[in-house]
């Protein structure tokens, strides 16, 4: 049975993409469940960090599961998908915690919509990562996919990877930036939870704040607007706090407020 798996782990909360024995491919119910994944941080202030992976270990997602499309006859039933992947994404960008991918195996396809949509992506030297439709399925990407493959991967690798309908290893990802760290199978969970640790420790309004001018850039370029943020920041307890603390070499905890 396919389905999303959601884990509450004190500040983490832990997804998992799991339909193993399709590489993980995404169903609509596990679209749904990643649909709820914004609100259901907006209301748990104790949430710091959100992971995502693939069950089982051999894939992260192998795209979304091509038996939904066996009864598409009409362009606008294929305009109707790519509205609804759009919104899942959409909201996945608007999560106001880090969201980290651990990549194990392919991202392709929707999978690596859903990989670019993660802050930081660690992988494993056998991950790889496309969408490779244009030899397979014959199918397209919308423009918010394309967009933010290239403020992650560049124009160039992008429309490179795409009009070839190639894998990119994750060695070149990490190259390009598009993979924050690769890392060996037997030392992978370590590293994660560690990069976790860290994370948490972190001021969570600088990160929501960054992570909001990220996406605001990438609909509106260099001169998005930012003072409402940028205000909300500045009056916060936590910078007052944080002031205060580096002044007398001391440390700080983070309110969130």
């Amino acid at each position: 049975m396919s389905k999303l798996e959601i884990d509450r782990d004190g500040p983490v909360l832990r997804l998992t993409l799991s339909n193993p024995e399709r590489r993980n491919a995404i169903t609509w119910p596990m679209y749904d469940g990643l649909s709820s994944i914004e609100s259901l941080v907006a209301e748990d202030r104790g949430i710091r960090v959100v992971v995502l992976r693939g069950a089982g270990g051999k894939a992260f997602a192998a795209g979304t599961d091509i038996r939904q499309f066996a009864d598409f006859t009409t362009g606008e039933q294929g305009v109707e998908y790519e509205r609804r992947i759009a919104a899942v994404l959409t909201s996945l960008l608007r999560i106001r915690v880090p969201v980290v991918g651990v990549v194990q195996g392919p991202a392709v396809g929707a999978g690596l919509a859903l990989a670019a949509c993660c802050d930081l992506v660690v992988a494993t030297p056998d991950a790889v990562f496309g969408a490779p439709v244009a030899r397979t399925l014959g199918n397209t990407l919308p423009p918010l996919v394309i967009a933010r493959l290239q403020q992650r991967l560049g124009a160039g690798r992008t429309m490179a990877l795409l009009l070839t309908a190639g894998l990119m290893p994750a060695s070149e990802a990490a190259i390009a930036g598009f993979v924050t760290e690769v890392i060996e199978r037997e030392d992978l969970d370590e590293r994660v939870e560690a990069l976790l640790r860290v994370i948490c420790s972190n001021a969570p309004l600088t990160l929501a704040s960054l992570k909001e001018f990220d996406r605001r850039i990438l609909r509106d370029g260099a001169f998005a607007d930012g003072e409402d943020i940028l205000s909300e920041v500045y009056a916060s307890r936590d910078f007052q706090a944080g002031v205060k603390a580096f002044l007398a070499h001391e440390d700080v905890e983070w309110e969130g407020r």
